[in-house]
C-alpha cells in the first residue's frame, strides 16, 4: 500500500468515525433546549450530589462559563427563599442543605427512624445471628426458612450485625453482633444473653436445617 493509499485509509476512517459519532447524538451539550435551562440543569446536578461542587465542575459539565453558573447559583439562593432547604456555598463547592432553621424536626425524623422497633422477622434473624454467631446469611435462612437478605440489610444498617469474617470453604459473609447490640440489650458481653435451649430445637437440629439449606 502507497503512502498516498494509507492516508486516505485513515481519513476515511475518521469521516466515518464523526459520522458515527453524529448518529449517536450531538457532541455539545445543549442545555438551554432543556426545561429550565441551565440553571434548572445545575439544580438537578446539585440535588444528586453528596459533596460540594465547584463552579468550575460545573460550568465544564454543562459547556457554559463560569460567571454564568455563579449567576444561576445566587438565583437559585433566591428562589429558594424560605423554603425547607438551601444552597450554600461549602469548601470550595456549593450543595444543598437543610436550613438550621429546622434542624430541630430533622433531628427527631432521624432519631425516630433509628430507634424504630424492629418487625418480628428483624427479631427472629437477630436471635438467631446472636445465638448462632458467626453465621452466614444463608444459614440464617435455612434456620428461619425464609429469605432473609432485606432482614440483614436492615440490621447491618441499624448497627446491631456487622461482618465479622467468611467462611473458608464457601466464601460466605459471617455475621456477628455488635457492641451497640449489647448496649441496647444492657448486657455486658454474650454469655449474658438468656438461655434459648426452651424455645428453639437443639443445636444438631439447627445444623442439619442449616445444611439442608445450603443443599
Amino acid at each position: 500500500m502507497s503512502e498516498h493509499e494509507a492516508e486516505s485509509v485513515v481519513s476515511e476512517d475518521l469521516v466515518a468515525d464523526e459520522s458515527a459519532a453524529e448518529e449517536d447524538g450531538p457532541l455539545v451539550l445543549d442545555v438551554d433546549a432543556m426545561p429550565g435551562g441551565a440553571k434548572a440543569a445545575i439544580e438537578a446536578i446539585l440535588m444528586v450530589t453528596d459533596d460540594p461542587v465547584t463552579s468550575m465542575a460545573l460550568a465544564t459539565a454543562l459547556e457554559i462559563p463560569v460567571p454564568a453558573v455563579e449567576t444561576h447559583l445566587q438565583t437559585l439562593i433566591a428562589d429558594y427563599g424560605d423554603r425547607g432547604f438551601t444552597l450554600r456555598e461549602v469548601a470550595g463547592g456549593w450543595r444543598i442543605y437543610s436550613r438550621p432553621e429546622y434542624a430541630a424536626a430533622v433531628e427527631r425524623f432521624i432519631l425516630e427512624g433509628a430507634t424504630a422497633k424492629l418487625t418480628q422477622a428483624s427479631l427472629e434473624t437477630l436471635a438467631v445471628i446472636a445465638y448462632r454467631q458467626p453465621i452466614s446469611r444463608g444459614r440464617v435462612g435455612a434456620v428461619r426458612g425464609v429469605n432473609v437478605d432485606g432482614v440483614v440489610r436492615t440490621l447491618l444498617t441499624r448497627g446491631l450485625i456487622e461482618e465479622v469474617g467468611s467462611e473458608p470453604e464457601s466464601g460466605a459473609i459471617l455475621y456477628g453482633t455488635t457492641d451497640y447490640f449489647l448496649e441496647r440489650l444492657g448486657l455486658r458481653d454474650l454469655s449474658e444473653l438468656p438461655a434459648l435451649a426452651p424455645y428453639l430445637p437443639e443445636v444438631d437440629i439447627l445444623d442439619e436445617l442449616a445444611e439442608t439449606g445450603r443443599a
